[in-house]
């Protein structure tokens, strides 16, 4: 069974081993997740999906202890811009979401010394204060659609406008066509004047952009 220390390593990791109190805060909160679920993380069956709901270190921690990923579909991200996570067991079809405490920081002159800076301290501190102290837990509920689930694509069409490919029921029906997400509601990128080389396309990224 791997130790605290373990589950960290492999956070810091995906930052070159660099620890900060996010990476931390995320190690911990997905331990909790997995413990409150009954499950040993990292998950290998995907059984367990988490949704993260910030784009922060603290979301790649969660990623790295649970062994969730985009690219397994087992990764959702919410851009709430919060520092919390939902863990959902598809087995059980149990799920807690998990918030960490904005007051936590208050907390860590508690546990670490007075001549560590900032972030060491905060590093510090959260590795050793109380679940209570870190975190809020709530029992919630959750839907996951078939096309949101792992496996292959269950449907794919293509945009009536631009001709791109959309999976898994992602198309809109707008004024009598299909269309992408992009077409129907704009885009967060912008073609660039000469766009069109030799059959690729060369973009701008902008964010945002209405097209």
């Amino acid at each position: 069974m791997k130790s605290f220390d373990d589950y960290l390593e492999m956070a810091a990791a995906m930052h070159r081993g660099c620890v900060c109190p996010g990476q931390v805060l995320g190690t911990r909160m997905a331990l909790l997740g997995c413990e409150l679920l009954g499950l040993e993380p990292p998950d290998q069956e995907k059984r367990l999906f988490v949704f993260v709901e910030i784009d922060r270190c603290l979301a790649d921690a969660v990623a790295a202890v649970s062994g969730c990923r985009l690219g397994k579909r087992t990764l959702k991200y919410l851009d709430y811009g919060k520092a919390a996570a939902t863990f959902y067991d598809r087995r059980t079809d149990r799920a807690v979401r998990i918030v960490a405490r904005d007051d936590a920081r208050d907390k860590v002159p508690l546990y670490a010394d007075a001549r560590l800076d900032k972030s060491a301290a905060q590093v510090y501190a959260y590795r050793v204060m109380p679940v209570d102290f870190l975190f809020v837990v709530q029992e919630v509920a959750l839907a996951i659609a078939p096309e949101d689930r792992p496996g292959r694509p269950l449907s794919r069409v293509a945009c009536e406008r631009c001709g791109e490919g959309i999976n898994d029921r992602r198309e809109v029906y707008a004024g009598g066509q299909i269309l992408c997400g992009a077409c129907a509601n704009g885009a967060y990128y912008r073609f660039s004047p000469n766009h069109a080389l030799a059959g690729a396309s060369r973009t701008e990224f902008l964010l945002p952009v209405k097209v």
